[in-house]
């Protein structure tokens, strides 16, 4: 059985996260996706720990599936061999400023002369047509530009990062339904196509979804921002043996739980008769909720959670996830052997395909693993292959 998207070739010259976790997903979806790499290698590579140099831990997942040749690209002969692996590919990506992009001379233009067919995707910090458009971009630039810290400033008194790399995640999400998208128009006859994806934009749509609230009339109706999820008393409660999320939503859920409490003099109060009304008093519902918390183990909150359909989890370690039994279940999460690095931890792609399955089929590899047959693929001579080699042009690792 093939998987959903096998036979589309992607070139893909992009590094830490944003451009590698998209590639990611499509390679889970069958694409063959040739990582071009530079001699310093992607930096992500670099990260300690690792049992050897290169291959860090975020290595394994997020570079599986993939190919990687290693290539000089300040070298005209390196240029030379993207562009002919352009020629027979599907999509073209790259993570690289407008400037820097268009001094190797890998520009849409040139990439679309040999092959007018292609999806070519920039992926970028800021839109090239915006006054930001060659600043340097990283994740933590675009939290602070997109708003993240001011979200924890309501919430919590001072700005801060979540301690994830959302906006490359986000951004990654956005590069891949868009290659999708454009890959689509094309089969239905609109041709191949330059597209654009900046980090700060999409960033900024993302963490506006929820909270433009009643800042979205003009004028305001009030300030922006999702008052529950803003609620500074918003956060996993502690319990009697750890922390959990305990999160009554519908009116049947409040009712259960103040039972549950022995709150009954709260059903029907007027205060929480509505939804719109208990975000008005979420504060107090969520103090409610943290000051009886304690009196129950996390087994015990979910155990009654469950059996009143009242959202509820545990507050899980990352540690722990391995050992959840849902994902268990699901073959989420599971465990490979490296050819090189030897057992790791491995995550999965969660959308299920009943006719077109996904799978981990090819370990992430080595910087320049697939360098001399990629070579041998576009046709060149074992002589011309030693020329590339021996000028440094091309490159077995970092």
């Amino acid at each position: 059985m093939t998987r959903p998207i096998e036979g589309i070739k992607i070139v893909d010259l992009s590094g830490i996260i944003m451009g590698p976790y998209a590639t990611r997903i499509l390679a889970d979806l069958g694409a063959e996706v040739i990582k071009v790499e530079s001699p310093q290698v992607d930096s992500m590579r670099t990260v300690k720990p690792s049992r050897h140099d290169n291959m860090a831990g975020t290595t394994l997942n997020l570079h599986a599936n993939k190919k990687s040749i290693v290539l000089d690209l300040k070298k005209p002969e390196a240029i030379d061999i993207c562009l002919k692996l352009a020629a027979g590919a599907d999509v073209f990506l790259h993570n690289m400023r407008p400037a820097a992009v268009a001094r190797l001379g890998l520009g849409y233009a040139r990439v679309a002369a040999v092959n007018p067919d292609i999806i070519y995707c920039n992926a970028v910090g800021f839109g090239r047509e915006g006054p930001y458009a060659n600043k340097a971009a990283y994740d933590d630039v675009i939290q602070a530009a997109s708003g993240v810290p001011s979200l924890f400033t309501r919430a919590r008194g001072e700005p801060d990062y979540v301690p994830s790399a959302l906006c490359d995640k986000v951004a990654g999400l956005t590069i891949t339904y868009s290659i999708l998208a454009a890959l689509l128009g094309r089969s239905l006859g609109r041709g191949g196509q330059e597209i654009e994806v900046p980090m700060f934009e999409a960033s900024v749509a993302f963490n506006l979804i929820e909270h433009l609230c009643g800042f979205a009339f003009d004028p305001p109706l009030e300030e922006f921002g999702w008052k529950r999820v803003l609620a500074k008393e918003r956060r996993p409660f502690k319990t009697k043996d750890g922390y959990a999320c305990i999160l009554p939503y519908s009116t049947e859920n409040w009712d259960a739980f103040f039972r549950f409490i022995g709150r009954e003099d709260l059903i029907g109060d007027s205060r929480f008769a509505t939804h719109p009304l208990r975000v008005a008093n979420i504060g107090f519902l969520y103090g409610l909720i943290a000051a009886v918390a304690p009196r129950y183990t996390n087994e015990e909150w979910i155990r009654f959670c469950d059996d009143n359909s009242i959202p509820a989890s545990p507050a899980n370690d990352l540690a722990d996830l391995w050992e959840d039994p849902h994902l268990k279940a699901v073959n989420l999460l599971g465990y490979a052997e490296h050819p090189t690095e030897g057992r790791y931890r491995t995550v999965g792609l969660a959308t299920r395909f009943t006719k077109t399955p996904i799978d981990v089929h090819a370990p992430a590899p080595l910087p320049g693993q697939h360098t001399v047959d990629i070579l041998k693929g576009l046709g060149l001579s074992a002589e011309r292959i030693d020329q590339l080699m021996s000028s440094g042009a091309a490159r077995l690792a970092g």
